[in-house]
């Protein structure tokens, strides 16, 4: 590899076109493409055979393993052709064949990547995508445009999320499930279409939520996926009795909160 300022390497068969923003300790290996409107903060290593192209931002310390594709244009029917945004956060694990794409001019024009967050082998963020931190998206994940994922979910492989959809803090998302609505925090999904299959209580222990809250949320849970009334509804008449559980007033106001899907929920057929 060349050196480059700041102790960043070019490897002689990468491209780098001019205007792209390189910062300090990067590597860019063999046959990688980095376009004009690219900021590459500092210690990004771009392993081989990457492409970054679009205006996109990715954040210190992240690495893209081969084959990725990420900046890449809307696949929005509606995009004008605008000029359009992603911003990948730091410390990302991107593996191979992942692709990110920019916003669409009709859906704010911004896709957004948190930090510390894990992309496995072919999984793809779609447009006006905003992705919170420490997710993991096992392999062939398919996130829909405008998809809301909040921190420490997981999706399993193969799963697919619905456009518009919201997926809550430390949700957990089966392997194969399509998910066709809103997944509450701490929700664990399965199926096709996926239903809510009770608590991610694994997820939530190992988080640090205690023994004692666990019950809480488990006993709140019930009240409002299991009490007479609609869920919205039994979730509001909860709120004082819970006003002093922080995880269970993030179900309620995750709930409450304006939404293009509606909420997953269990599944209520016959075996």
């Amino acid at each position: 590899m060349s050196a480059a300022s700041g102790g960043s390497r070019i490897h002689p068969f990468a491209v780098v076109e001019d205007g792209a923003i390189i910062g300090d300790n990067v590597v860019i290996g063999p046959f990688c493409h980095v376009g004009p409107k690219v900021v590459l903060k500092d210690g990004v290593q771009l392993l081989n055979n990457v492409a970054v192209t679009g205006r996109t931002v990715i954040g210190e310390g992240t690495v893209i393993h081969p084959m990725a594709v990420i900046g890449g244009a809307p696949q929005a029917i509606r995009h004008d052709g605008s000029e359009t945004t992603l911003e990948v956060g730091a410390k990302c694990i991107i593996r191979e064949g992942v692709t990110m794409n920019t916003g669409s001019s009709d859906g704010g024009g911004k896709t957004v990547v948190g930090n510390g967050n894990l992309f496995l082998a072919n999984s793809h963020v779609a447009h006006d995508c905003v992705l919170g931190n420490g997710i993991i998206l096992s392999n062939n994940v398919m996130l829909a445009g405008h998809v809301k994922v909040e921190d420490h979910a997981i999706i399993g492989g193969g799963a697919a999320i619905h456009q518009f959809s919201r997926i809550g803090r430390h949700a957990f998302v089966g392997g194969m499930t399509g998910v066709p609505n809103d997944v509450i925090p701490y929700g664990m999904i399965h199926g096709n279409p996926g239903y809510l299959d009770g608590l991610n209580i694994v997820g939530m222990s190992r988080s640090g939520v205690s023994r004692e809250t666990i019950h809480l949320v488990r006993r709140a849970y019930k009240q409002i996926f299991e009490g007479e009334g609609a869920i919205r509804a039994n979730a509001a008449a909860i709120r004082d009795e819970y006003a002093d559980c922080k995880e269970v007033m993030e179900i309620l106001d995750f709930i409450a909160a304006e939404s293009e899907r509606a909420l997953c929920a269990p599944f209520r057929g016959k075996a």
